[in-house]
């Protein structure tokens, strides 16, 4: 459904987005996640035509974004991260002026302000001005739904959203799911990320360090642990015997060791360190989570553009 091959966006000497490749199943929804910063907004504007890339193809069922661009381009629907409607107009007038610029029927309007997951609570006509951050970003998504659109691309979609707005976004994102649509959205929330995606591509400075199952970070959850170790005679040394002995990660914090390993490496762990000299007080383990692992993706291409 689309395709991206070595897309590279570059700002003067600056690079947004860094020979990024991936492709996105019809009826998937992929997340692309990553901190402020990591190229995900320039990312999804390449892929909507906004933002012509420095260098790469992207394809948009089968058609090339740059040559076939208005046929692709009726495939998309956008919701950028910033909105911007004007403020003495309602939000059905605002819904109105989008529908006739993409040449829509009229009934489309009643057709998204009657689906339940969006709920204007009989604000649809009121001026946008009067309107609170989650109900102008509900406001962005009715419009993004307007043309029916193949392809929903969604940047930052729970921002300005309270609880109650984010669970109703989620509903909504799963009733398009099951028509089959193909969602594409961003965010730096990993908790959106793991409800809503099927697949993630973890951006981290322009660059593409990971893309997973859901289910895979979880089987990586399983997979690890992490223990803290309350040494009686703590040491620097007994950092490399955990290491020698399957740790991932090691490292001493006040008299405490922190290890991460294999949940089934946890007795040999311990037993190495007693061997080497070390004096176990006590310990306790803690399993990870996603955002754990989320976190050692970014660490783990920090430390190694350091290097470079």
């Amino acid at each position: 459904m689309i395709e991206v091959k070595h897309l590279t966006k570059s700002f003067g000497k600056f690079t947004a987005v860094n020979d990024v490749s991936f492709e996105i199943k019809r009826g998937e929804t992929f997340a692309l996640l990553g901190p402020n910063g990591s190229g995900k907004t320039t990312t999804l504007k390449c892929l909507v035509g906004l933002s012509a890339p420095t260098s790469g193809e992207i394809r948009i069922n089968g058609l090339d974004l740059q040559r076939d661009a208005r046929e692709a381009r009726r495939q998309l629907s956008f919701l950028p991260q910033r909105l911007s409607f004007h403020e003495n107009l309602t939000a059905r007038e605002v819904m109105k002026f989008y529908c006739e610029l993409r040449k829509l029927p009229a009934k489309r309007i009643e057709d998204v302000l009657h689906n339940a997951h969006f709920d204007f609570n009989g604000f649809h006509h009121k001026p946008v001005g009067e309107l609170s951050g989650g109900m102008v970003q509900r406001l962005g998504l009715a419009i993004a739904c307007l043309p029916d659109a193949p392809i929903l691309l969604l940047d930052e979609p729970t921002v300005s959203l309270d609880p109650e707005g984010a669970i109703r976004f989620r509903e909504f994102l799963a009733t398009l799911k099951s028509e089959g649509k193909t969602i594409v959205f961003s965010s730096h929330v990993l908790a959106d990320v793991e409800r809503l995606a099927d697949r993630v591509a973890i951006l981290v400075g322009g660059k593409l360090v990971a893309i997973e199952s859901i289910e895979a970070l979880r089987e990586e959850l399983m997979r690890s642990c992490r223990m803290r170790i309350i040494m009686a005679n703590p040491d620097e040394r007994w950092i490399e015997a955990a290491r020698e002995a399957g740790a991932s990660e090691a490292l001493m914090e006040g008299g405490a060791m922190l290890v991460t390993s294999r949940a089934e490496d946890r007795m040999k762990l311990l037993r190495a360190i007693e061997t080497a000299g070390g004096r176990v007080a006590r310990f306790a383990t803690e399993e990870l989570s996603l955002e754990d692992i989320y976190l050692n993706y970014i660490h783990a291409e920090n430390d190694d553009s350091q290097k470079h």
